[in-house]
């Protein structure tokens, strides 16, 4: 199911719900397909569906909201990347990396439309489906469609903000202004019961034709499930999750026969990648000439992270830190960053460190052949993958005191690693997947043994994890569980950051303002330190 599929808007995002809203409802409808009966119909239930998923695409806009993306967060966050581009621009992203965001800043009030655009359009999904004339099969997918994107949506927003103001249905006129915002684990708690829901009426993977790949599954509830109990149990575990319940939720889905890890990691993050059978959850995008507007079915991620010395604006730059963590001749090296005079998909790059780069690299993953509009880009974004549940599986594994299995895991990711190829393109003009000598990997990645048992095991473990999803807007929140993230800032910035920290859980969680217009709209209270 690529982008192209998305397109239909019948919801209106929460900023915006209450705006003359009671003399809307009190009109008569002027057309006969209203909500009431659209879901009646098969093809606009499906299409119903799709609007949610159009709403979680968004990186720029159509909806008046600027760039938002999950690497301003997850990746510039967090140790493994900078913001980049030259020093000036974009200054709402340094902001954040500073922990000197407003409550205006630009990206954060995006996110926060974009997604309570998702929240709204599966309530309004998840409120008429349950008497809508379909077939049972039909509307059990679909209703586990809209359980799972309302999840995707409040999840989004808590990792960042919190607790939230919680809705099940569509918002009531009565409910503006009046919803207090839910703690911490009750909001988590909401959204385990969506993904709980999600799961029992989602089917999986092989259960989809073709042209459906790409949509919700069964897998992808349980995956985003194991994450999330993952973070509670780092942060605050109101909730009382131990690390049984990821080893089930993981174990399920190994178990499922559904997914397994390319035999060559090169093409994770390439065409050849997209919906494969180690992709659990992305985002679809398609090729388009329109660069933006509501017509727009490619993403803006790549131009914004490719180097500004060809078509791109050259943010999201991967630290020197990052780039030496890796073993010196790992291939996931080569697949992460990528560097002045290196050849990436057939083309040598220059990269103009330090006038428009802050660290000397960029980001491999998303780099892409130049499409026809820059803004337009068919690459999918990778969201969850099977690795990641492996590395999800090895971890709970360790706090069972299951170690074989932990090394075991960790041994499996390494072993692919190493069976991997150059980068795709490595060679000037050509587009081939070129191999690595063995000789050059002799030594290289080797199987952990039974001594590597306690601490080192877990360091072992958690470098695992950082350089196999490295790049993938997932660290900043692996930092704050694990409660190494404070540590490692400059005293400055870590002194901002723990004034804006919910505290009093098991390690302080850093969070953003809720953006302004919400907090006075709304009346929501504002996080600490803002």
């Amino acid at each position: 199911m690529k982008k192209g599929l998305y397109k239909l808007a019948f919801a209106l995002p929460l900023a915006f719900l209450a705006s003359a809203c009671t003399d809307f409802l009190d009109k008569d409808p002027l057309g006969q397909n209203t909500e009431i009966n659209f879901f009646n119909d098969p093809d606009n239930a499906v299409l119903g569906i799709n609007s949610i998923y159009d709403a979680a695409s968004w990186d720029e806009g159509p909806n008046g909201a600027g760039h938002t993306y999950d690497w301003m967060f997850g990746d510039v966050l967090s140790s493994n990347s900078e913001k980049g581009s030259a020093p000036s621009d974009f200054q709402d992203i340094q902001d954040l990396k500073d922990w000197r965001a407003l409550a205006t800043n630009g990206p954060i009030s995006s996110l926060w439309i974009n997604q309570f655009t998702v929240i709204y359009r599966a309530n309004t999904a998840l409120y008429y489906l349950p008497d809508a004339n379909l077939n049972q099969t039909l509307k059990n997918r679909l209703m586990g469609e809209a359980y799972f994107m309302r999840a995707y949506g409040y999840y989004h927003l808590a990792r960042l903000f919190g607790g939230l103001p919680l809705f099940k249905e569509p918002v009531k006129p009565s409910e503006f202004g009046n919803t207090p915002r839910a703690s911490f684990a009750q909001t988590f708690k909401f959204i385990e019961g969506d993904l709980t829901e999600a799961a029992r009426l989602l089917p999986e993977k092989s259960q989809y034709s073709a042209a459906d790949l790409g949509r919700a599954t069964k897998g992808a509830a349980k995956a985003l499930h194991a994450r999330i109990i993952a973070y509670q149990l780092g942060t605050d575990n109101g909730n009382n999750h131990t690390w049984q319940k990821v080893y089930d939720l993981t174990s399920e889905i190994i178990n499922s026969g559904q997914y397994s890890l390319m035999p060559n990691i090169a093409q994770v993050f390439e065409d050849e990648g997209e919906n494969g059978p180690e992709s659990i959850f992305e985002v679809q995008f398609g090729a388009s000439t329109e660069g933006w507007g509501p017509i727009k079915i490619g993403t803006t991620n790549n131009i914004i992270q490719n180097c500004r010395c060809s078509w791109g604006w050259g943010f999201n730059n991967p630290t020197a830190e990052l780039v030496n963590t890796f073993e010196a001749k790992d291939p996931r090296r080569a697949l992460t960053a990528y560097k002045d005079g290196d050849i990436v998909l057939g083309t040598k790059v220059k990269v103009d460190y330090p006038k428009e780069n802050s660290t000397g690299y960029l980001n491999r993953k998303a780099a892409v052949v130049k499409p026809a509009e820059g803004k337009a880009s068919p690459q999918n974004i990778r969201k969850i993958r099977f690795a990641e549940v492996l590395l999800l599986q090895a971890e709970a594994a360790y706090y069972l005191s299951k170690f074989d299995e932990t090394r075991s895991i960790l041994n499996q990711i390494r072993a692919r690693a190493k069976q991997a190829t150059l980068p795709k393109g490595s060679k000037e003009g050509s587009l081939t997947y070129d191999p690595i000598s063995p000789s050059e990997l002799s030594g290289v990645l080797n199987p952990l043994s039974t001594s590597v048992s306690g601490q080192a095991l877990l360091d072992a473990l958690r470098k695992e994890r950082r350089l196999e999803l490295a790049m993938e807007a997932l660290y900043f929140w692996d930092e704050v569980r694990w409660g190494t993230y404070l540590g490692k800032l400059p005293s400055d910035v870590r002194g901002r950051a723990d004034a804006r920290s919910i505290k009093g859980g098991v390690n302080p969680i850093p969070v953003l303002p809720i953006p302004l217009t919400e907090v006075e709209s709304w009346k929501l209270l504002q996080n600490p330190g803002y």
